[in-house]
């Protein structure tokens, strides 16, 4: 008998194999900007925004979706989309299997959810980024999706919300990513042919083919409080240039200072403003 079993009472016995804590896992997290540890249920009550320091924390695009669209009427467009691996692709590993990698992580196909529905009852298309599946990159599926997003906007005369969180192009697939840049750019002069507003939202990060196509090309251009934005990353413009980049450069308020966005919303206040807004640009009375 060792000194652990006299210590015991000999009614107590010792589960055989490793004591599993009776805590689930998640139940606890720490923001990254202020290193403050959360309550994983308060943190998902906030939106995901930090309570101690305001951070806004990365949000799988369903779950932001759930945030912005109205329960019911809820219609998902372009999910028959599938990518495809046309250009046999590898470099570390093959295309097909970074992709099944990204759809088993995240559980969504690709890397754009396109829903048609309402935000507070004004009709509206809101595309999300799903920064999880191959950070966000813009593909051939993404592309078609979004113009889908569009088409569905001009037969509803609905207008189109766009929130971008984004790496930029796949390089996976080559040319054909690139492309999409003028795909999506293209469908949306359609839309305004139609005088249908395009809003975008700018979450962290979007970066990128993203940013130099249709993220800027809004009729209102948003951003989330200090979302990193721009189109090469700070490191790699400063190893080009060799100068030190200013405090905050490609950040939303150093954006919004340059007049490069129109406003920086706090996310707990976007539904508001994006219904708002909507009505405005679509001629329609704005509840005080």
């Amino acid at each position: 008998m060792n000194w652990v079993n006299k210590l015991l009472p000999p009614k107590i016995k010792r589960a055989d194999g490793q004591r599993k804590s009776a805590l689930p896992e998640g139940l606890w997290c720490k923001c990254p900007n202020c290193e403050a540890v959360l309550y994983t249920a308060d943190l998902d009550a906030n939106m995901q925004v930090c309570p101690k320091c305001n951070h806004h924390h990365r949000v799988k695009a369903r779950a932001r979706l759930d945030m912005l669209l109205d329960a019911h009427g809820r219609v998902e467009i372009g999910a028959e989309v599938r990518p495809k691996d046309a250009l046999k692709f590898v470099d570390s590993r093959p295309y097909p299997v970074r992709l099944e990698e990204a759809q088993k992580q995240t559980s969504e196909t690709d890397s754009l959810v396109v829903m048609q529905g309402s935000i507070q009852a004004e009709p509206a298309v809101v595309a999300c980024f799903e920064f999880e599946f191959m950070g966000g990159s813009m593909g051939s599926v993404l592309g078609e999706r979004f113009v889908r997003g569009v088409r569905a906007a001009i037969e509803n005369k609905c207008g189109f919300v766009c929130i971008t969180a984004s790496g930029g192009a796949r390089m996976q697939e080559g040319l054909f990513s690139l492309m999409q840049m003028a795909k999506t750019t293209a469908s949306i002069s359609e839309l305004a042919r139609h005088g249908l507003p395009f809003i975008t939202v700018l979450t962290d990060p979007t970066m990128g083919g993203v940013s130099a196509s249709f993220a800027f090309v809004g009729d209102v251009v948003i951003a989330e409080p200090n979302a990193l934005v721009g189109f090469a990353g700070p490191r790699v413009i400063e190893q080009t240039v060799r100068e030190k980049l200013p405090e905050g450069f490609q950040r939303a308020e150093f954006l919004l200072e340059k007049g490069a966005i129109d406003m920086i919303v706090d996310r707990k206040a976007l539904r508001d403003e994006l219904s708002s807004l909507l009505r405005l640009l679509r001629k329609e009375p704005v509840s005080s």
